[in-house]
């Protein structure tokens, strides 16, 4: 079995060993499982249950003062699971297993993802958030009132990373290293907002494994910090957030908005199958990620063949591999 795992794209982390350690320990115990989807839900259940990174516990606030999360599985058969906006669900990783498996869909959303969690026994109802979440949030002055309310009080506290979709300035060589984006941490009047872009707005936290000829890839998340309530990025979309075919699987995470645009992590995989091993592919799609939005990501993958790739162009995107 062959593992990686990562715990987001974004800036650098003001305590990386810790969370390193958290990382090392989801890929190992993702080598212990018996196959790989179940090494990528063994893993990114790590994950989740650690306040660290943004997906299950600890996991980004929307502006109505809820934490949601959005996960996605996908094994090499193209089977594949998904399931979004559940309130209270630490373990999405879970229930979008359990959508592949349980029902003849691919995508379960809100309200309904989490009575299918209640049915096969996810635990719901878990207090997601976590001291740090508890304070940044306390010091917001959140609005009452209808979506207009809230889009007017997020709109200079959430935004694209690159406004313009294309413009913003990127390095020939985008792979590792940061590429230009507006500052959405910055309000109007020259304040910092709380918790936007921080270490863990974007830690989105993914997982790749292989055992032969199997591969499976998944994706989890709490999404982004003040997003408008009910918002949904890359992380549950095919191809976006997560993608798994014969030839590779893929994780992504970083600028959702943008990484569905471009449908990311399938681009990583279309490398692969035009003949590029798993390195190289996550390389040039990183480059063309650049490129095409001038916004920040990270993927991980591994080829049929066992190479494992990864490339980021934030400032920092910790990983962790492991194999048997």
């Amino acid at each position: 079995m062959q593992v990686i795992v990562h715990g987001g794209a974004g800036s650098r982390p003001e305590e990386p060993e810790p969370r390193q350690a958290v990382l090392d320990d989801a890929a190992e115990t993702g080598v212990a499982a018996e196959t790989p989807l179940d090494a990528v839900e063994a893993a990114i259940r790590v994950l989740e249950s650690s306040p660290r990174f943004n997906a299950g516990v600890g996991g980004a606030v929307q502006s109505d003062g809820v934490v949601r999360t959005d996960a996605g599985v996908m094994t090499d058969d193209r089977a594949v699971g998904a399931a979004c906006s559940m309130p209270g669900v630490e373990h999405a990783v879970s229930v979008a297993r359990l959508v592949m498996e349980e029902t003849p869909h691919g995508f379960i959303a809100g309200e309904h993802a989490v009575s299918l969690a209640e049915a096969f026994d996810v635990e719901t109802g878990v207090d997601l958030w976590s001291e740090r979440t508890r304070e940044k949030w306390a010091a917001l002055d959140a609005p009452d009132g209808g979506p207009r309310e809230h889009l007017d009080w997020i709109a200079d506290k959430y935004g694209r990373s690159d406004p313009d979709g294309r413009d913003a300035e990127t390095d020939d060589s985008a792979a590792n290293t940061s590429a230009t984006s507006t500052d959405s941490s910055t309000t109007a009047d020259g304040s910092r907002t709380p918790g936007v872009d921080d270490e863990h707005d974007h830690d989105t936290v993914g997982v790749v494994a292989r055992d032969g000829d199997r591969i499976a890839a998944a994706t989890s998340t709490g999404g982004r910090w003040l997003a408008f309530a009910g918002r949904v990025g890359d992380v549950p979309q095919v191809g976006s957030g997560f993608y798994c075919c014969p030839a590779a699987g893929v994780s992504a995470t970083g600028a959702g908005e943008d990484i569905a645009r471009v449908t990311l992590s399938r681009r990583v995989a279309r490398h692969v199958e035009r003949g590029l091993d798993a390195d190289a592919a996550t390389t040039l799609a990183m480059e063309e990620f650049g490129e095409l939005t001038g916004a920040n990501a990270g993927v991980i993958a591994i080829d049929a063949d066992g190479t494992v790739g990864s490339a980021f162009n934030s400032e920092g995107m910790q990983t962790a591999v492991a194999w048997d």
